[in-house]
C-alpha cells in the first residue's frame, strides 16, 4: 500500500485501494459473521436453560492505518479486531451480550436507534452505572423493530474518548421476510485524528468541543482506510446498510455510476425513493438502508463518495464475472412497521420548547476572526439554560401514550446533530399540516433554525435528547424527559 497523501486536519487521508471479491470476502464489509461479527445465539427452546451470554470485550489494540515503516496506531477495539462488529438477530430474537470493559476508562454502550427498554439504553450515568475498568454488564433485550442500528459508547462526560479510540459497531435486526438480495452489507464510517507518529491526538480539547467537535484526518470504512475496491457479479442486487459512527463528522454521501433506492431511514422502512441529486445528508448517528442493482455489463464501476473537500471515495464496486440472470421484481418497499402509529394526532399534543445555546462565538469587534470560547470547559453547551450532568432532572414529564411536539431551536453558531432516545419521530411541517414521509431518531438542525418534531411517548423511562457529536455531549449538550 503506498503512503497516504497528506491533507489538512479537517480533511481526510486516503489509503490505497485493495481489491477483493465481494461475496468471497464480504466479512470485511460486515456480511460473514465468522470473520469479524458477533452473532447472538438463537433463543433457547421451551424449558431449556438459557445459554451463557456471549462476551463482547472492549480492550486496547493496534490498527495499521498507514503502511510500514509507519507505526501502528494504538486503538480500542472489540475482541481484538479493528473491524467494528455487526451483531445480527432476527426480529423477535432476544439479544443477550455481556460487555466486558478491559480499557482504563468507564464505559457503556448505547444501542443507537433501538426503541429499547430504558434500563438497556446504555447511557452511563443515567440509565445504568458506567462499567468500570475490569467490570462487565449484561445487555438483555428484544428489539421491537427490524432495522439497522449503531452501537456507540455513551458515558456522561466520557463518550468522546472510547468512540474516538475506535469503539463502534452495528446491530442488524433482520425482517421476518427480508427482501431477496445477493449480498447484505454493513458499511460503518469512522474518522480518526492521528498524529505524525501514529498516535491519536489527546482527548479533551476544549477548542474542538466548543466548535465542530473532533474532526478526524483519516477516514475508515469498517476499520480500513478508504477507499476500498470490491468486485461483484454484474446484475447483483445488493442491500447496503450505512451508519455514521464518527465522533463529529457530518457529511453528505453521493453515489456515482449506479441508481440507489432508499428503503429505510434510521432503521425504519419508508416508501422507496431515489435520493435527490444522488446525495444524502449523513450526520453522526444516521443510518440508511439502500437497495442497489449493479450494472449488467462487466467492468462497470460504481462508487460511494463522501462530499469532503473535493470528494472522498469511500468504496468502489467493479462488476466482474458471469452476469446474474435471475429475474427479480423492481426494487420496492421492504414493508411497513406496524408497531408505529399510522398517524400522529397533533391536536392534543403536549408542546415544549427545547433551546440549544453555548459553544464558541465570533467576537463582534472582530468579525473576521476565528470563534473563541472562554467559559467553563465542562459546561460548554446548554439545553434550556442547563448543561447536562448526571444529576439532571427531566425537562418535562409525560404520561405514556401522550403525543409530544418539541420545538427545537438552535441558537448556537454551529449545526447540531440531535438524537431522540427510545423513540422515533416525524419531522413536522411548519404549519402543523403534515410531516416528512419517514421516521427518524437522528437529524441535523442548522444554526439559527427551529425545527419541530412529533412523536408518541410510548416507552416508559427517562430518555435523552442528545448531541450525536460526542465532544458536545461530553460538555453538556443533552437534556432528558420522562415517560411515566
Amino acid at each position: 500500500m503506498p503512503p497516504a497523501r497528506p491533507v489538512p486536519p479537517t480533511d481526510s487521508q486516503v489509503g490505497a485501494p485493495s481489491r477483493r471479491t465481494l461475496l468471497a470476502a464480504a466479512a470485511a464489509f460486515g456480511l460473514a459473521p465468522e470473520r469479524g461479527q458477533a452473532e447472538t445465539p438463537a433463543p433457547a427452546g421451551p424449558g431449556a436453560a438459557p445459554a451463557e451470554a456471549p462476551a463482547l470485550r472492549a480492550a486496547p489494540g493496534k490498527a495499521r492505518f498507514r503502511p510500514e515503516p509507519a507505526p501502528e496506531t494504538p486503538v480500542w477495539c472489540f475482541d481484538g479486531r479493528a473491524l467494528p462488529p455487526t451483531i445480527r438477530v432476527r426480529l423477535g430474537q432476544p439479544v443477550r451480550l455481556k460487555v466486558e470493559n478491559r480499557t482504563d476508562k468507564p464505559l457503556s454502550l448505547h444501542w443507537h436507534g433501538v426503541r429499547i427498554i430504558n434500563a438497556m439504553d446504555g447511557v452511563g450515568g443515567v440509565t445504568q452505572a458506567p462499567i468500570p475498568p475490569g467490570g462487565d454488564f449484561l445487555h438483555a433485550f428484544t428489539p421491537p423493530d427490524a432495522g439497522s442500528y449503531l452501537i456507540r459508547p455513551l458515558v456522561v462526560g466520557g463518550a468522546s474518548e472510547p468512540s474516538g479510540r475506535g469503539l463502534a459497531g452495528m446491530l442488524v435486526v433482520e425482517e421476518t421476510n427480508p427482501p431477496v438480495v445477493d449480498a447484505d452489507l454493513c458499511v460503518v464510517l469512522q474518522d480518526w485524528r492521528i498524529e505524525d507518529d501514529g498516535t491519536l491526538m489527546p482527548f479533551g480539547q476544549v477548542p474542538l468541543a466548543a466548535t465542530h467537535g473532533r474532526l478526524g484526518n483519516l477516514v475508515t470504512v469498517n476499520g480500513c482506510p478508504v477507499p476500498d475496491t470490491v468486485e461483484a457479479r454484474p446484475g447483483s442486487r445488493v442491500r447496503l446498510r450505512l451508519g455514521n459512527a464518527c465522533n463529529a463528522r457530518a457529511t453528505r454521501i453521493k453515489f456515482d455510476g449506479v441508481k440507489v433506492y432508499v428503503v429505510a431511514v434510521d432503521g425504519q422502512p419508508t416508501d422507496t425513493f431515489e435520493p435527490l441529486r444522488a446525495t444524502l445528508p449523513f450526520p453522526p448517528g444516521t443510518r440508511y438502508d439502500l437497495m442497489v442493482d449493479l450494472p449488467e455489463e462487466e467492468g462497470a464501476t460504481c462508487a460511494i463518495q463522501a462530499l469532503i473537500g473535493k470528494g472522498l471515495t469511500l468504496a468502489s464496486v467493479v462488476t466482474k464475472g458471469a452476469r446474474i440472470t435471475e429475474k427479480r421484481p423492481p426494487i420496492g418497499p421492504i414493508g411497513e412497521n406496524k408497531r408505529l402509529p399510522a398517524e400522529i394526532k397533533l391536536q392534543n399534543a403536549m408542546r415544549r420548547d427545547i433551546v440549544i445555546t453555548g459553544g464558541a462565538f465570533v467576537p463582534k469587534d472582530k468579525p473576521n476572526s476565528d470563534p473563541v470560547y472562554t467559559g467553563d470547559p465542562q459546561k460548554i453547551w446548554s439545553v434550556n439554560g442547563v448543561s447536562g450532568t448526571t444529576s439532571l432532572q427531566p425537562v418535562f414529564s409525560v404520561k405514556r401514550g401522550q403525543v409530544v411536539v418539541l420545538a427545537l431551536r438552535n441558537e448556537t453558531a454551529f449545526p447540531q446533530a440531535l438524537h431522540l432516545h427510545g423513540h422515533c419521530f416525524r419531522l413536522l411541517h411548519p404549519l402543523d399540516d403534515g410531516w416528512e414521509p419517514y421516521w427518524l431518531d437522528t437529524f441535523q438542525l442548522l444554526e439559527g433554525r427551529t425545527a419541530r418534531i412529533g412523536f408518541l411517548a410510548d416507552n416508559p423511562g427517562r430518555w435523552l435528547i442528545s448531541a450525536t457529536v460526542l465532544e458536545r455531549f461530553d460538555t453538556g449538550l443533552w437534556t432528558m424527559f420522562e415517560v411515566t
